[in-house]
């Protein structure tokens, strides 16, 4: 059954059209992945279909009764509430009232564990949670989430994804990350120049699809451009006689003529030339920080030449604050940092300088440098901006036209344009398109320096750390393995806790637990024959409607959906009878034991 539909839907916005006529049909217990490029309408089209904004033109419908939750690329926590309240206030009011009990529980399910803690003083990471509690607290029949894994450690993450595999309902998600989409869908949605791809299976489908489409796409151009070769040496002869036929020709190549080829994907292509450096980059000897506790010490490392480190660790542990200390803009409580005189820093930071709405474009970058030196040879701002995705109609337009991951590329960009030898990338994918995110990383595979990365992506460390400094208990331990490598022995570690955890609890009882039921299991077993006969009842009373109203087509989806309430309930019911038969069976099976 569809749960959303948009047809012909059409969505433009001062600068340049987004949306141009996207018809798509979603159905229950879906999962898509919506792709593309910063600025192509991903996140527009999330709140079209929650309702949130109006397409200039065509229609929107949902099912009947249908269910619906959102979650922003991110929530905007400013007022001073307790998380538990705000879960309240965010839910979906679509599903009824929601209990505060609802509220700490879904909260504890996304390891916020203080439900009274003050949202407006929360991290990026936590607020993230809290809205996602929000979003998750009860089943709804259309779930949309805008970059869902943004500001998430990579353990709550993998939480997440075994979530959503299992979730009851159709989820429409935007986000940059590969392993993410690859597991939870089976559909992907890619908006590409104002026009929908749909592709059936999960993200290494889509790849393998997309490629095919591309090189089908050559294939068709190059078959047309030889057909316009032999028809212009046609016209350029000329027609010694103007018949029906030589007007029907001429026709065709005008119409051949004005016919547009597939244009090339457009790609972000890195090459600005980094500085020399030199045999001194940043040396830490004995390194500890303290706010209200300590959040490491004793960390000593030299980095080197050409560096590929990551920085992991959950949530709040002082991954961002080692990577300040690292660039020069805090110190630490004890130990030191010593930089090389060659080095310079290209810091790019989570929470990026904002900049002025006002200032156009081609004036951030030319303000920072008017010229860059690439492997190519010197180029201009504007030149840079192009290979950037920022075509000369946009350069000259305010930054308040542009998207949030439109920003954070042009904030890249102004880092790049200063040629550092040293990158520290504070949560570079976040916002980011897959696209930027592709070139990126094969441009840190040539970059000619030292790079140090926190995030969570386990895809991109995968691509670009040969080297993992994880914040464990207060330490910073090293390890040479990938991510994920990393991160299956921390979880596999985690579950082997909390089995001999669970263990342990188990040898405390010295008395082994009586087999009994509760007092809901006894009044469930008392009426659940009652139960049964009345819900069959009910079902054949409704398949007598069903056939009575045939030709009533209004009348019969609304039996239809009781119809489907009812089988649920039966199926529900009969599941419950099972497991308390059994357990009457072997309870009378272990009282006759222990009187015999």
């Amino acid at each position: 059954m569809v749960v959303a539909s948009c047809e012909n839907v059409i969505k433009r916005f001062t600068l340049k059209p987004v949306l141009e006529g996207i018809t798509c049909y979603i159905e229950e217990n879906e999962k898509i992945g919506v792709v593309g490029i910063n600025g192509t309408g991903k996140s527009t089209m999330l709140k079209i279909l929650m309702g949130l904004e109006e397409p200039d033109s065509g229609s929107v419908t949902w099912k009947n009764r249908s269910t619906r939750a959102y979650l922003s690329q991110m929530p905007d926590y400013r007022e001073h509430r307790k998380a538990w309240e705000q879960v309240i206030l965010d839910a979906p009011g679509s599903t009824g009232e929601i209990e505060p009990y609802e509220a700490v529980t879904s909260l504890m399910q996304m390891g916020i564990e203080d439900p009274d803690a003050d949202v407006a003083l929360m991290s990026g990471g936590q607020k993230k949670r809290v809205a996602l509690a929000a979003a998750l607290i009860r089943p709804v029949d259309l779930l949309l989430l805008d970059e869902p894994t943004n500001h998430l450690d990579a353990v709550t993450i993998r939480h997440l994804e075994d979530r959503l595999a299992t979730y009851k309902g159709a989820i429409v998600l935007v986000t940059h990350d590969r392993y993410f989409l690859d597991r939870i869908c089976n559909r992907i949605y890619e908006f590409d120049k104002g026009q929908l791809h749909i592709h059936d299976g999960n993200y290494a489908v889509y790849l393998e699809e997309k490629a095919a489409r591309l090189e089908n796409e050559s294939a068709q151009a190059r078959k047309r451009s030889s057909i316009l070769r032999r028809e212009l040496a046609w016209i350029q002869r000329g027609a010694q006689a103007r018949s029906t036929k030589q007007k029907a020709r001429i026709e065709r190549f005008e119409t051949l003529s004005a016919m547009r080829g597939p244009e090339a994907e457009q790609k972000i292509t890195l090459e600005t030339k980094s500085q020399r450096l030199g045999r001194k980059i940043i040396e830490c000897s004995d390194v500890g920080m303290d706010y209200d506790k300590t959040l490491f010490d004793h960390f000593t490392y030299t980095v080197l030449r050409n560096e590929r480190m990551a920085i992991v660790g959950n949530n709040g542990c002082g991954k961002t604050t080692l990577l300040s200390i690292l660039a020069g803009e805090l110190s630490p409580s004890r130990g030191e940092v010593v930089r090389g005189d060659t080095v310079k820093i290209g810091y790019f930071k989570q929470e990026f300088p904002e900049i002025p709405r006002e200032c156009r474009v081609i004036d951030y970058i030319s303000d920072i440098a008017t010229y860059v030196e690439t492997k190519d040879g010197r180029i201009s701002a504007s030149q840079l901006l192009e290979r950037f995705l920022f075509p000369p109609d946009v350069q000259y337009t305010p930054v308040s036209y542009l998207s949030g991951g439109e920003r954070r590329r042009l904030y890249l960009c102004g880092i790049l344009i200063g040629a550092p030898n040293v990158l520290l990338l504070d949560e570079p994918t976040n916002d980011l398109d897959i696209q930027t995110l592709e070139i990126l990383e094969a441009y840190l595979e040539d970059f000619d320096g030292a790079v140090i990365a926190v995030s969570h992506d386990r895809y991109f460390l995968d691509r670009i750390a040969n080297r993992l400094f994880a914040f464990e208990n207060g330490q910073i331990v090293q390890y040479v393995c990938s991510f994920s490598d990393y991160l299956d022995a921390a979880m596999q570690e985690d579950e082997t806790e909390k089995r001999e955890n669970r263990a342990g609890e188990e040898r405390k009882r010295t008395k082994p637990r009586e087999l009994r039921m509760s007092y809901r299991e006894q009044q469930d077993w008392l009426h659940i024959d009652e139960q049964l006969q009345q819900l069959n009842a009910a079902l054949e009373s409704l398949d007598h409607e069903i056939e009575q109203n045939a030709t009533d087509y209004v009348k019969l989806a609304e039996l239809g959906e009781k119809r489907e309430k009812v089988m649920s309930d039966i199926e529900a019911a009969e599941e419950r009878w099972l497991y308390l038969s059994d357990l009457a069976e072997r309870i009378e099976k272990t009282e006759k034991a222990s009187k015999s």
